[in-house]
């Protein structure tokens, strides 16, 4: 199983994360989050394991952070109508893009290259990483990332509770790895990503 750590901060950890061996790294544009990454450069820190988060309104504003810090992945937070369109986008211009799926019914099945099954805004109020967990009831449409309170001591479990059949890749966290607001905590990322790496 892959594991991404997501919302880094500064170079430190960047080394850190990528010598414990996650397979990608989330480097999150949204100045309201203690995550925000305020130098998107440290994106090419990580290589092809970079994963542009982004926030924004249309496809062309996350396409412009994602040129800017080059990143080949991106994960994009838009508004329902913009999906598919920004998706198109960004795998024209050769990304590829991880596309948030919260655990609620009704959504288009936007073609994606992988999915985060995450936890539903309208149950957390946070678009995005709440450090909470879901029910994990509407998978995606497609293979996928377990996001949503994890972090090493509850892989095994939440990996068990998954529903039969499903095409779990990988998990992601992000806040329950951290020492303090956007710092990650070396023990925690290391257990985390050898937990991830040891399932099958």
């Amino acid at each position: 199983m892959m594991a991404k750590v997501c919302g880094l901060t500064c170079a430190e950890d960047v080394a850190m994360v990528l010598t414990a061996g996650a397979d990608l790294v989330g480097f999150l544009h949204h100045p309201a989050s203690p995550r925000h990454c305020p130098d998107l450069a440290l994106a090419r820190l990580a290589g092809d394991r970079a994963v542009l988060v982004a926030v924004a309104a249309d496809g062309e504003s996350i396409l412009a952070l994602a040129r800017r810090a080059g990143a080949g992945w991106v994960q994009p937070y838009l508004p329902a109508a913009e999906r598919a369109q920004a998706v198109a986008m960004l795998q024209a211009d050769g990304r590829k893009v991880l596309l948030p799926w919260p655990d609620e019914p009704g959504q288009e099945a936007v073609p994606a290259d992988l999915y985060l099954w995450e936890s539903s805004p309208k149950a957390t109020g946070l678009l995005g990483g709440s450090g909470q967990g879901h029910p994990m009831a509407c998978p995606p449409p497609g293979p996928f990332l377990l996001g949503g309170g994890l972090h090493g001591a509850v892989l095994v479990e939440r990996h068990r509770l998954l529903p039969s059949g499903s095409r779990c890749l990988g998990f992601d966290a992000a806040s329950r790895l951290e020492c303090a607001p956007g710092r990650k905590d070396p023990a925690l990322v290391a257990t985390f990503v050898h937990t991830a790496h040891e399932l099958e």
